[in-house]
């Protein structure tokens, strides 16, 4: 429940601040918002709001005076915990959460909460399209579009809610208490945010630490770092795992998924009902297996689910075949990890584009992953120089640089032969030349669309 004597004040104008600033409106509370930029276009905020309100602003700089007037900092993931605003906060020994916990507070329900370095967003989505053909109220929220905080008031008692949940919104949370959540893998990511990967995964941790034995936290046996979460869980825990066969848990066996719970086993489906490319998506499956399994979806309806679901868009999305060239779009690709797994899903050679902006990962994982594989590596953003010295310490030298995914795609189509594809997969974040990864991904598609029209 929202308390709304409380007066409270959102840090960050973007989609996640306009999404809760709008939450507290619906339900009355007394709030105002908070932007660093002193020049935000404020008629085109205002046009954002519930009943297009204008709220009280303060814009630029903010003073520990302005904190004295609030009860409550609900801190938008693009805004660091550690950033001033959240410390005055802090300081007053004022609670600061994050936009999840607030929609938390909001919604009634279950909860099945997501999250971990990649897959998450696949996961959360097959995850959601089960519990729709199962559950009659059925929401799915996070990075896939629909911020949890635009639902949380229409969630009913029976409702379910399938969230995607990043690192940056469980830096804040107080009371979130998932009753299934899954941590699906930990790899180096957003160093440049949480410093060390000890500290982003505690992070990821966290996801369930309230959670009581009543309550579940699916794992991935094949990961050392959430294998070892285990141990610390304070939920009842269930793995999954692609090359282990799991006695209690889910996990593959031939081309078959598999269930095993009090020594009984249960096939949910076989490759054949699968859309999904590469191992790492199999993993995905098993995942969506484990959670949906917890919150009480039977297994006929597990598979029904699997077999409806096509992917997500910029996830070693087809694109199209061009001249005998079939173009791959893996946009979501943002760091090494995920673009290794990229590159193994295809089985051709591939002229690889990546690059972008740096979040200080290091690269040698994912150029030894080329494995003779990748025929040149066509490289862009702030990275291009780091990652073509690393690739050519590991002996790869097929490089060129370009300055814009239309002289990529241009130069690409001048050289790939009948049998051959392209895949972006930047292994990079996308800020400095596009405002996201989805907007990259498009611009992709765009230069692919009219490479076919031409």
């Amino acid at each position: 429940m929202i308390d709304t004597s409380k007066k409270f004040l959102v840090a960050g104008a973007g989609k996640s601040g306009v999404g809760s600033v709008n939450l507290l409106l619906k339900t009355g509370a007394d709030v105002s918002l908070y932007d660093g930029k002193e020049d935000l276009e404020k008629e085109a905020l205002y046009e954002k709001l519930y009943e297009k309100k204008e709220i009280p602003l303060i814009l630029g700089n903010i003073t520990k005076e302005d904190v004295s007037k609030f009860d409550l900092l609900v801190l938008s993931p693009g805004i660091s915990v550690n950033a001033p605003i959240a410390q005055m906060f802090r300081d007053q020994e004022k609670p600061v959460w994050s936009e999840i916990e607030l929609a938390y507070q909001a919604s009634k329900g279950r909860i099945a909460a997501i999250t971990g370095t990649n897959g998450k967003t696949t996961t959360t989505a097959l995850t959601g399209e089960i519990m729709k053909g199962y559950y009659e109220s059925s929401f799915v929220v996070g990075n896939i579009g629909i911020p949890y905080t635009s639902v949380a008031l229409d969630t009913k008692e029976d409702s379910v809610t399938t969230a995607e949940i990043s690192s940056f919104q469980l830096e804040t949370i107080v009371d979130f208490k998932p009753d299934v959540c899954a941590v699906l893998n930990i790899t180096p990511d957003h160093l440049d945010r949480h410093g060390t990967v000890e500290v982003y995964a505690q992070t990821k941790e966290s996801i369930g630490k309230n959670q009581t034995k009543d309550q579940v936290m699916v794992l991935n046996y094949e990961d050392d770092t959430t294998r070892a979460m285990a141990d610390r869980a304070n939920g009842t825990v269930l793995f999954f795992s692609l090359h282990h066969k799991i006695k209690e848990g889910v996990s593959m066996e031939g081309d078959a998924f598999i269930i095993e719970e009090n020594g009984k086993k249960q096939i949910v489906c076989t490759l054949d009902d699968v859309n999904l490319l590469g191992d790492h998506n199999y993993e995905n499956i098993l995942a969506a297996i484990a959670v949906t399994y917890s919150m009480g979806v039977p297994v006929s309806y597990i598979k029904e689910g699997i077999k409806r679901f096509k992917g997500v868009e910029h996830r070693i999305e087809y694109v199209d075949t061009v001249k005998g060239v079939a173009y791959y779009n893996d946009s979501k690709g943002t760091n090494p990890d995920a673009a290794i797994k990229g590159i193994k899903a295809m089985n051709r050679p591939t002229w690889l584009i990546g690059g972008g902006y740096d979040k200080k990962s290091t690269y040698d994982e994912w150029i030894e992953a080329f494995d003779g594989k990748v025929k040149e590596l066509i490289l862009m953003g702030v990275t291009a120089p780091k990652i073509a010295d690393c690739a050519k310490t590991h002996g790869f030298d097929k490089i060129k640089f370009v300055d814009s995914m239309e002289e990529a795609v241009s130069y690409i189509a001048g050289k790939a032969q009948d049998g051959e594809a392209v895949l972006l997969s930047p292994a990079c974040a996308s800020w400095g030349m596009f405002p996201n990864y989805e907007v990259r991904g498009d611009i992709f598609k765009d230069c692919v669309r009219k490479l076919k029209e031409n």
